[in-house]
Parts: C-alpha cells; sequence; structure tokens
C-alpha cells in the first residue's frame, strides 16, 4: 500500500504529533511518503520529507489572536493552487491528513477519498463541546480549510466513536516528571513585551516563557526568556508547577497527562481553541479570556491553588493507526 501522510506545519502540535504517528505506520507494510505545508512551525521531523510546502498558514499576532493582514499577505492564492495541483494524490492508495489544506483540497478536486486524522475532526463533531457565543465564520473556515471525507479525530475525551483521546509523544509518556518552582508559559500570540509586563506583576513568581517572536535566551527579573526547542519546552514542562498556555491541543493535553495545573488563554477569533476552551473548562480547567488586567485575579488565585484535573490517556496511537488502515481497505 502506497500512503502519503500530509501534516500541517503552522504550529507544534501536528509535528509533535507525526513523530509518534510515523514509526506506527512504518510497522505496517507500506510504502509512505511525508508532506507538510505551513511556515509557523519550531519542530523538525527526524524523518524525510517528500514535499515541503508553504500551503496556507495562519500567522500568530503579538495581541492574543491571528494576524490577519499577514495571513492574508502570505496566502497567495495562485502559488496555493498550484500547489494543490501539483500533489499527485491519485497515485496514492490512501491519503492520510492531519488538518493540511493542499492535500485535502487535492483529493476534493479530484474526488480522491481522503483521511483526516487530526483533532479538529474531533473539534467538528457535534458532540464535542461549543463556546456559548457563536462563530459561523469561524466554524465555516475549521469546515472548509482542509475538507475530508472521512474522520478519525483526537479530543480531550472520547465524545463519540472515532474520537480517540490525544496522542501524547513518547518523550512526554516516558519522561521523568517533577514539580520545580517555575510556570512555563507558551503563548505565541502574544508579543514578549506583553507577556512581560502582564507576569512582571507577579513579582515572586518564576516564569519560563517561551518565545515565538525571539531567537536568543535572557531574563528580565522573574521571567526567564527563551526560543522554542523541542527538547528545551519539553524539559520545562516536565518540572513545572504549573503550565500557562493557549488553548490548543497537544500542548494542554501534555500538560493534563503529566498532572500538571493547567490554565488557558484562547486565541482571539480562533475558533478551535474557543472550542478547546469550553472542553477544558467542562472538566474542571480554568480559562481566562486575555492578558488584561482585570483578569489578574483569576490567574493569582490559579498560582495560590494546586487543583490539578485528572486524566486517562493511555498509548492507543498503534491502535487507532490499525483501525485507520482497516477502514481504509474496507472502503477501498
Amino acid at each position: 500500500m502506497k500512503v502519503l501522510y500530509a501534516i500541517q506545519g503552522t504550529g507544534n502540535g501536528h509535528l509533535s504529533r507525526a513523530r509518534d504517528v510515523i514509526p506506527a505506520l512504518l510497522k505496517h507494510n507500506i510504502s509512505l511518503d511525508i508532506l507538510v505545508s505551513g511556515i509557523q512551525a519550531d519542530i523538525k521531523l527526524p524523518y524525510p520529507i517528500k514535499y515541503q510546502l508553504k500551503g496556507l498558514s495562519f500567522i500568530f499576532g503579538k495581541k492574543g489572536g491571528v494576524d490577519v493582514w499577514k495571513t492574508y499577505y502570505k496566502a497567495n492564492s495562485i502559488r496555493l493552487q498550484k500547489e494543490i495541483k501539483s500533489i499527485p494524490v491519485e497515485e496514492y492508495d490512501l491519503i492520510i491528513n492531519d488538518f493540511e489544506p493542499v492535500t485535502a483540497w487535492a483529493c476534493k478536486l479530484k474526488n480522491k477519498p481522503c483521511y483526516s486524522f487530526s483533532h479538529q475532526a474531533a473539534v467538528l463533531s457535534n458532540l464535542a463541546p461549543k463556546p456559548k457565543k457563536k462563530d459561523r465564520m469561524g466554524k465555516w473556515i475549521l469546515n472548509n480549510y482542509a475538507p475530508t471525507s472521512h474522520q478519525f479525530g483526537l479530543h480531550f475525551k472520547p465524545y463519540e466513536a472515532n474520537v480517540y483521546t490525544p496522542i501524547i509523544r513518547s518523550d512526554i509518556r516516558t519522561g521523568t516528571v517533577s514539580k520545580g518552582e517555575h510556570y512555563t508559559v507558551y503563548l505565541p500570540s502574544y508579543s514578549d513585551e506583553k507577556l512581560l509586563r502582564f507576569l512582571s506583576k507577579m513579582k515572586s513568581t518564576k516564569w519560563e516563557v517561551f518565545s515565538k517572536h525571539n531567537t536568543y535566551e535572557y531574563f528580565s527579573n522573574n521571567i526567564h526568556i527563551k526560543p522554542i526547542t523541542n527538547e528545551a519546552f519539553v524539559k520545562s514542562m516536565a518540572s513545572s508547577k504549573g503550565v500557562l498556555c493557549g488553548a490548543g491541543f497537544e500542548t494542554p493535553a501534555e500538560s493534563l497527562f503529566m498532572q500538571k495545573k493547567l490554565l488557558v488563554i484562547p486565541m482571539k477569533g480562533q475558533y478551535e481553541q474557543q472550542c478547546n476552551a469550553a472542553a477544558l473548562s467542562e472538566m474542571g480547567v480554568p480559562v481566562i479570556k486575555s492578558l488584561k488586567k482585570k483578569h489578574l485575579a483569576k490567574l493569582k488565585h490559579w498560582l495560590d491553588t494546586d487543583t490539578i484535573v485528572p486524566v486517562n490517556y493511555p498509548d492507543i496511537t498503534d491502535e487507532i493507526v490499525s483501525k485507520l488502515l482497516e477502514a481504509s481497505l474496507v472502503i477501498r
């Protein structure tokens, strides 16, 4: 069987998950090609990539949301159309898609089955939690960004059939966890300046901030700013007192798995993160809307408490991959 695994390269979560999915795929008798599209990731795959594309990336802003203008500027429609036409999806027996738009649209235009294996597939489930405030445009974008014909989803809970608990990276699953004195911070949609102003108000708290906007390491009183590397980030989380991050999927899931207390801030105008925040809130994870002064009291309360939200995330990567491959054979 000839398989194409297409991965979204905006952010780090999709590529982090792929580090465990690829070995699970290679256990089967298949020929595997890898495609990555996007320009915002900091993590590299230790596997050969056959297709490296610019794709369609959401560009992180510095005020808590997506930079709409930079996203629009980078979304060269002529180049994107050429990329969609360039991928020979018809040559593959199976397309596995982790929220990757180029192959999703190539399959749709050529009426080729495409199997979503992503968190976004689960977010779109009717049984998954949704924010109280409706966002029709955000939902439409999530539905149409990378449309697929079959869905295998990952979420914080298995809300229905074909929705599974998170894939926890092997270096997280087998790593040593301790409780240090610092808090790990990953909020890529905020500038370093904004984070420094806000976090410095908690003068007795040690913060390790992983920056999307800086390539060098420095200290500012009780705040340690670091560039993003996989090893440093995992080490910081594993030894932290707690994690403050966006309402993405992989980082909150890994924090919960390591039994770290967690507080999330969903990105503004990002429907998927609003849905994630709704799901995490149902589980008992505190959520604040932004880094504004009015939310300081809730942040300080979180720092003063030690409430851990229990989860059960068994290692089922091989099981999910096997079910996906079996389903594709039945449909073929």
